[in-house]
């Protein structure tokens, strides 16, 4: 059944908050899929009493590179965009400065890039927020984290530095980012504060590489940073491709999370080339490795090498509790409720 794209915008932007007197700002590039959910977002935002504005950008199609984005540089449209109660954001801006600089204004932003189809499977709950809020509670209480799986894994991250960053679809709080569609909560260590072994394995995904691993990789990682790729073809791959960027930031550790939302795919990938991943990130108990930036958790390094490797399978303990086991979520209070 074909999705009321508009109809859908309504909903989440309702989530959001949006009301009469707000002020929502969409910022688009000229591709026509961009141009059409710049109709739907700013028709949604009228219909519930906002004023609204169109700032339309170069073409930067999002291909897995983070940091730079077309405001670079721009201060009349980065003012213009600070004006916002909401930025509806359809060309990336995550990992710049200027998406930071446009939070901290109060301006809060929703990321949208996502096939229609997969925004109405993956649509947010409160029952997600939910979940994802007791997350974070628990990230920002522990000091350890620690991934095993019978893949190899075995790695522990010093905690207790860093804000946990929470992803559930829609944004409420002023100055707040989030994802539509998103379900997933994601933490720093302590930057030399990551040491062990992580072993990626058949089935476990890469992003950018948009692709699902084949053969197991080994990564060996201490004080931080990954000092070795062990393996076959994939493993050649994945350190060819970080090396390409002439950047020792590139191989530092970084965020790791897990998946929340029951209603991703692991598979969708394999079936829709549109997508950028989220079902990868986002799908029910998987345990997120991550590389690169960690600016939006208010670290320094701004690499524009970044990695985020959904692994399934893996068991996830904070300080010695358990949250996920195998790939399933265990603890109770993480597990789906009907809403």
């Amino acid at each position: 059944m074909p999705v009321d794209l508009s109809a859908l915008c309504e909903r989440n932007l309702e989530l959001c908050g949006v009301r009469k007197g707000e002020v929502v700002a969409v910022l688009a590039g000229k591709a026509p899929t961009q141009t059409a959910y710049a109709d739907a977002f700013t028709s949604a935002a009228r219909r519930l009493g906002a004023d609204t504005f169109t700032l339309v950008a170069d073409d930067t199609p999002f291909d897995g590179t983070v940091g730079q984005t077309p405001l670079a540089g721009n201060t009349a449209a980065i003012n213009a965009l600070k004006q916002a109660d909401l930025l509806v954001d359809l060309v990336f801006l995550l990992f710049s400065a200027e998406q930071i600089e446009i939070q901290e204004s109060g301006t809060r932003v929703l990321l949208c890039i996502e096939p229609p189809e997969i925004l109405s499977r993956m649509f947010p709950t409160k029952d997600l927020r939910r979940r994802a809020e007791k997350s974070e509670e628990l990230l920002r209480n522990s000091r350890e984290l620690r991934i095993t799986s019978e893949a190899g894994t075995d790695v522990v991250y010093s905690l207790g530095k860093y804000t946990p960053l929470t992803e559930y679809g829609y944004t409420d709080t002023p100055g707040r980012w989030d994802h539509w569609p998103a379900g997933l909560v994601a933490s720093q260590a302590y930057e030399e504060g990551v040491n062990g072994t992580v072993v990626l394995a058949p089935g476990d995904i890469i992003f950018p590489f948009n692709s699902y691993v084949s053969t197991p990789i080994r990564l060996d990682i201490e004080d931080g940073y990954i000092r070795k790729i062990r393996g076959g073809l994939d493993a050649s791959l994945l350190e060819d491709y970080m090396s390409g960027f002439e950047d020792p930031q590139a191989f530092a550790v970084s965020h790791i999370g897990w998946g929340l939302n029951e209603r991703a795919r692991w598979s969708a990938l394999h079936v829709d080339s549109r997508t950028i991943g989220m079902d990868g990130r986002s799908f029910l108990g998987n345990v997120m490795f991550s590389t690169g930036p960690n600016t939006e958790f208010g670290g320094t390094n701004n690499s524009m090498c970044h990695l985020d490797i959904p692994m399934r399978g893996s068991s996830l303990a904070l300080d010695g509790r358990t949250l996920i086991e195998g790939g399933k979520v265990v603890l109770d209070e993480l597990v789906p409720q009907p809403e």
